[in-house]
């Protein structure tokens, strides 16, 4: 029983792709008609709750851009994006709120050599993921 609960607090601590390299896309409709106007709509589960929280409390600084949504739209997409979230995310405190998920230690860890400047060129952020993952914005992030 002890080896059993072992196994399922490390499968709950990270965001683990689902199966091998997918991790389940948005398919909340006002999450994907309002993030994706201007990036893709990352999969809820790549951040803990607490990150969303902070993301959508703070949408007039949105990473540099002005992303204010009117408050009935805000809430659902929160609500949305927190109810599918990672339990916990495996290098991160309890303390630490991650808004970036390139910054992740899972993310670092997938991508650190695995990413040449010309990939880099190509993306020209590590926040697109659609550049190298072409199955990306239908959840499936394995190396093409």
């Amino acid at each position: 029983m002890t080896r059993f609960l072992t196994v399922a607090l490390a499968l709950a601590a990270a965001p683990a792709l689902a199966d091998d390299d997918y991790m389940p896309p948005v398919t909340h409709p006002a999450t994907l008609e309002e993030c994706s106007a201007c990036h893709m709509a990352y999969p809820a589960g790549f951040l803990p709750r607490r990150s969303w929280v902070a993301i959508m409390g703070d949408l007039k600084n949105h990473f540099g851009e002005n992303a204010q949504l009117d408050a009935a739209t805000r809430a659902e997409i929160e609500a949305y994006l927190v109810g599918n979230a990672a339990p916990r995310i495996r290098g991160v405190s309890e303390n630490q709120t991650p808004l970036r998920i390139s910054e992740l230690p899972w993310f670092k860890h997938e991508h650190r050599e695995e990413v040449s400047q010309r990939m880099m060129r190509k993306a020209k952020s590590m926040a697109n993921c659609a550049a190298c993952h072409r199955g990306a914005e239908r959840g499936y992030f394995e190396d093409d």
